[in-house]
């Protein structure tokens, strides 16, 4: 356990209202927001994107890593208890650990350590984020069977060594069984590697894979900026 982490994407939409506040009063609210975010930042893993211009329902993100799941809350509660709370609402929240994947025994991921046990985010531009959720026919299968049609994707996966994967897992945590978050330059790489995995035998038992966010990688204070 000391070695695995729990992640934490939390989706945020401001209320279109707060854009009526005083300019001054926005300002201050920024920084306050900002500031109850990066406070955390020598303890937690944290990443913020912008969704503004890729998703209507969100605003932006903020993806958090740590072994300590209390700090998770604190550092939740951090933003609730802002100026700009009032006007904040979390419409999409995952939560998931990292652990050893089944099926990867000899490919590693760059930028992951071998146990795949900790996140360690690249300095990509781009990450996109969904849930997802198997059939239950697909745990049913033995597991010889599902190594085969994983080891197809796997092989997928290196024609486009631009995307890096980080799958993270839920289950009995959350409503979905995974959260995966593809960390790219090229969004065009990433769309031509999806459709190539639509056509695998494993897709077939696919249950659930939305929504979809697509996430720029930006400060804080600059996704803020981008709102109001």
């Amino acid at each position: 356990m000391s070695q695995r982490q729990f992640v934490s994407f939390c989706f945020y939409k401001i209320d279109p209202s707060w854009r009526s506040r005083p300019d001054a009063q926005r300002c201050a609210d920024k920084r306050e927001l900002a500031d109850a975010v990066n406070q955390f930042a020598d303890d937690l893993l944290i990443r913020t994107y912008t969704t503004v211009g890729t998703r209507g329902d969100v605003d932006l993100l903020v993806w958090r890593a740590t072994e300590d799941l209390d700090l998770l809350t604190r550092a939740t509660a951090a933003i609730n208890h802002t100026s700009l709370a009032p006007f904040l609402t979390l419409p999409h929240h995952y939560l998931a650990m990292t652990r050893r994947s089944i099926y990867v025994t000899t490919h590693r991921h760059e930028g992951q350590d071998g146990a795949r046990t900790r996140i360690r985010p690249s300095d990509a531009t781009y990450l996109v984020v969904y849930p997802f959720v198997k059939t239950r026919p697909w745990y049913a299968l033995p597991k010889e069977e599902r190594q085969r049609m994983m080891d197809v994707h796997i092989q997928v996966g290196h024609k486009y060594p631009s995307v890096k994967i980080n799958t993270t897992y839920s289950f009995g945590l959350d409503d979905q069984e995974f959260v995966v978050a593809f960390e790219t330059d090229n969004l065009t790489d990433f769309l031509d590697l999806v459709m190539e995995l639509r056509e695998s035998e494993a897709s077939a038992y696919t249950l659930r894979d939305t929504p979809t966010f697509t996430c720029r990688r930006m400060d804080i204070a600059e996704a803020l900026g981008l709102v109001g």
